[in-house]
Formats: structure tokens, C-alpha cells, sequence
């Protein structure tokens, strides 16, 4: 078969769906012309005397719709070694309210508020043997509540999974459904170009106690398997969508693990948000760092539908906005509409975008 080049614009439902839910191969040219009505802040939300932003990559809206929680990796990359809170809570005007779990975790990197206002966080990497205070560290997803009592551990601290179990391997992210389920995504090592003894690359469905029902994926490039499950989200269908980063797309399956089609659309995803009319927000913060991982894409928030798949705007990096022109690695949105952008590299930032 041929290989195809198309641009997809509304409109073009029929071959759009071709694409996206059928095994034909295509490929698509880069989406990175869509307008842009949003004015970004990278100077928005400071923390408090004394703190600057390390690292950030996960950030979730309350359940009360105004307030933010992010994760500022204890003003560097890591929390190895430090017994800063990395979790935060911020209100409307950038202000940090409150800020919980120092101690427990060495790379906070995916970030969940449930229904009930519960903080889901995941420590994406493992314990480094030449470094002490890393023992008994990583590779576990903690569930908060918002005064920081850990209310719930996934994984075991410290040991890394195989994927065969309900053990974890630097698990990216974490979602919970309308009836307490837990999905993670797990193994942050599965970007990579052939698989090793070691890589783990699957999506773990847990029960609100915690007690594992059931995994899916495996590493690879084939319709249901993942090279890095980066972000997940649950859209009004109850479809769990998982940003598989390694293979630049978004993959849809339904909660039982059953694949139902993908969106290529959307550049290379590491952070993805779903509001209440399946709009989808997918932060791209990778597509630029070289010519193999995604050529001829930019960076920024790419800004759509579930229902097609359609990119409508791109929110990219202005000047000033940005430190040293990175972009957000995650992404929310609160009630109002403004977008939030946790910027992992270049020093890291919480960006405020806002309609114009």
C-alpha cells in the first residue's frame, strides 16, 4: 500500500476516520499551521519565598473547578534527597494555598484529582543504588488527600515490576473512573527504539481498594500496544484515551482494555485533558528536540475533538512565556477555559494561557 500524505482539516470526517480506525497506513503532514487565540503567562503562579519552579510535568484542576494542583519537583528535576513538598495547590490569582507530599517520592510525574478531591501522584523512576537516600523509593503511584495523608499506595516503593504483576515500573500516569477504578499508565522506560528484558509498556486496571483486575498493551507499535503510555484521561464515552508518546498518537480503548482506534492527529503527546464536551487538550512538549522523535512537528497545546479528531488552534510557545522556548509537558483546564502548562525543562513553570 502507498504510502499517504494528507492534511486534515474539518470537514473531512470520511478519511479522517479511515485514518483513525482502520489498520491503513498513513501519514500525516504536520499539523502546526492552526490559529492561536490564546494570550500565555509564564510568569503567573509563583511559590512560596524562598522556592523557584524545578520540573513540573503534572497539574490537575479541583474538583471545584477554580483551584489548581501541580507538581514542582523540589525546584529541580528530582526530590531525591529532599524533603520539600512537591505537590502544590494554587488558587486563581497564582497564589500557593497549601502544599503536601515531601518525603515520599523521588519523581512526582503524572498528576490526578479524583471526584472526591483525592491527589493521585506517580513516582516515574526507581532507586539509584549509589545514592542512599533513594532506597525504598519510585516505581509506586500515592494516592493523597488534600491535607497530604496517604490514603492508598499502588505498587510496592522501591521495587520495580516486571509487567507481569501488580507491581509498578516507573509508572507515567493515573486516572480514576465514575466508579473508583484505577488506571495507570506504567513503564516511562518504554521510549525507546527495540525493547529490552527490562521495558514495560502497559496500561494496569485496579479496583478503588487497590486490588489489580486486569493489564493490557506491551511494548510495541502495533494497534493496542504503547511505547510509553505518557498521559491518560476519561472522555464522556467512558473511553480511556492514553497519549502513547513513543508512537506519537493517542490510542482509545474502552475500560476493559479493548481497542477501539487512534488519532495521530495530535503530534506527539505527553499530557492530555478532556473536558465535559470531549474537547481534547494534548501538550506536545518533545517534537522538537531532534529529527527522529517526531520531524516536522512543533511544540505547543494542540487544541480539538474526540469526536474527529480535528485540531482546531495550537497553543505554542510565545516569547516570554516559555523558559528557554520549552513547552508544557502537562496540561488543564479549569472552568472557565484558561489552559494550564506544567513545563518540565528550561527551569519549568506553571503557563496561564487565556482566550483573547
Amino acid at each position: 500500500m502507498s504510502i499517504v500524505k494528507i492534511i486534515l482539516k474539518r470537514g473531512s470526517f470520511g478519511l479522517l476516520a479511515l485514518l483513525a480506525f482502520s489498520p491503513v497506513f498513513a501519514q500525516l503532514e504536520p499539523i502546526n499551521d492552526r490559529p492561536n487565540p490564546y494570550t500565555s503567562d509564564g510568569d503567573w503562579a509563583t511559590l512560596p519565598e524562598g522556592r523557584e519552579w524545578g520540573s513540573t510535568a503534572g497539574v490537575d484542576i479541583d474538583p471545584d473547578g477554580i483551584h489548581l494542583w501541580a507538581i514542582d519537583r523540589c525546584g529541580g528535576n528530582s526530590c531525591a534527597g529532599s524533603n520539600r513538598d512537591p505537590i502544590v495547590k494554587i488558587d486563581p490569582n497564582g497564589k500557593v494555598l497549601a502544599s503536601i507530599g515531601g518525603g515520599l517520592m523521588l519523581f512526582p510525574h503524572g498528576l490526578h484529582v479524583d471526584r472526591d478531591g483525592n491527589i493521585w501522584v506517580t513516582d516515574a523512576q526507581g532507586p539509584d543504588p549509589d545514592k542512599p537516600e533513594t532506597a525504598g523509593k519510585g516505581h509506586a503511584v500515592y494516592k493523597l488527600s488534600p491535607e497530604g495523608e496517604v490514603l492508598m499506595t499502588l505498587g510496592r516503593p522501591g521495587v520495580a515490576g516486571d509487567g507481569s504483576n501488580a507491581l509498578l515500573n516507573t509508572p507515567c500516569d493515573v486516572v480514576t473512573d465514575a466508579d473508583g477504578n484505577i488506571y495507570v499508565g506504567d513503564g516511562h522506560n518504554g521510549q525507546r527504539d527495540t525493547a529490552s528484558v527490562d521495558t514495560v509498556a502497559r496500561i494496569v486496571k485496579f479496583d478503588k481498594n487497590g486490588r489489580m483486575i486486569k493489564m493490557w498493551g506491551g511494548w510495541g507499535a502495533k494497534a493496542g500496544q504503547l511505547k510509553t503510555p505518557h498521559a491518560l484521561d476519561i472522555d464522556s464515552k467512558n473511553r480511556l484515551i492514553v497519549g502513547d508518546r513513543g508512537n506519537n498518537r493517542l490510542q482509545i480503548f474502552d475500560l476493559e482494555g479493548n481497542y477501539i482506534g487512534e488519532y495521530k492527529t495530535f503530534s506527539r503527546p505527553s499530557g492530555i485533558y478532556i473536558t465535559d464536551d470531549d474537547t481534547i487538550y494534548v501538550a506536545d512538549s518533545e517534537s522538537e528536540f531532534d529529527e527522529v522523535r517526531n520531524p516536522g512537528w512543533k511544540t505547543g497545546i494542540r487544541v480539538g475533538s474526540l469526536h474527529d479528531g480535528i485540531v482546531d488552534y495550537i497553543i505554542t510557545g510565545t516569547v516570554d512565556a516559555y523558559p528557554n522556548g520549552s513547552n508544557p509537558e502537562g496540561v488543564a483546564v479549569d472552568a472557565a477555559g484558561n489552559v494550564f502548562g506544567a513545563v518540565v525543562s528550561g527551569g519549568g513553570a506553571m503557563v496561564k494561557s487565556t482566550r483573547r
